[in-house]
């Protein structure tokens, strides 16, 4: 199983195989983490973006990384958070298998994720990286995963504090 690292900062600042992007369904750019993650990439990304014709929630599509110091920029879909009624749980945890996959798909050994659909999308902080803890940890005991390093990357201590105490439970 792949080393899963809680990192507190930027994730535009980090030098792994890819990043995901915590996307909105148009794949053009938005605030919080997607907004961040393509100002950070120059206009390359938004252009690329635009011929990858969107993403549908819970799926993942790649592009190239651009300005970034990563390679690749794997762009997902969160749910909005809308409690608990419309299959969220279950399309979160589809985020992250799906760029688990895609990350496999071209043999990386690193990868990293925002505490996806905990911004505007209002998904409550514990669900969310529970779902993410739990998607982390039955994907890389179902697969065999060329994946080394996973970070889970906020800028809330209290998120990283919340991570690590769910790590630590599902040992």
């Amino acid at each position: 199983m792949a080393n899963i690292v809680i990192q507190l900062g930027d994730i535009t600042e980090l030098p792994v195989d890819a990043i995901v992007n915590a996307a909105n369904n148009s794949l053009l750019g938005g605030g919080g983490v997607d907004g961040a993650i393509h100002r950070a990439a120059g206009p390359g990304l938004l252009a690329e973006c635009q011929g990858l014709g969107g993403c549908e929630t819970g799926a993942a599509k790649l592009s190239q990384a651009y300005d970034l110091p990563c390679r690749y920029v794997i762009h997902t879909v969160g749910p909005v958070w809308h409690g608990g009624e419309k299959n969220e749980a279950a399309l979160l945890r589809s985020c992250y298998q799906h760029s688990l996959a895609l990350a496999d798909e071209l043999g990386l050994a690193s990868i990293a994720f925002p505490a996806i659909s905990c911004g505007v999308y209002g998904y409550p902080h514990t669900l969310a990286c529970t779902e993410a803890v739990t998607a982390l940890k039955a994907y890389f005991a179902n697969n065999n995963s060329s994946l080394q390093e996973v970070y889970l990357v906020v800028m809330d201590p209290n998120l990283a504090d919340l991570y690590q105490q769910l790590l630590r439970e599902s040992v």
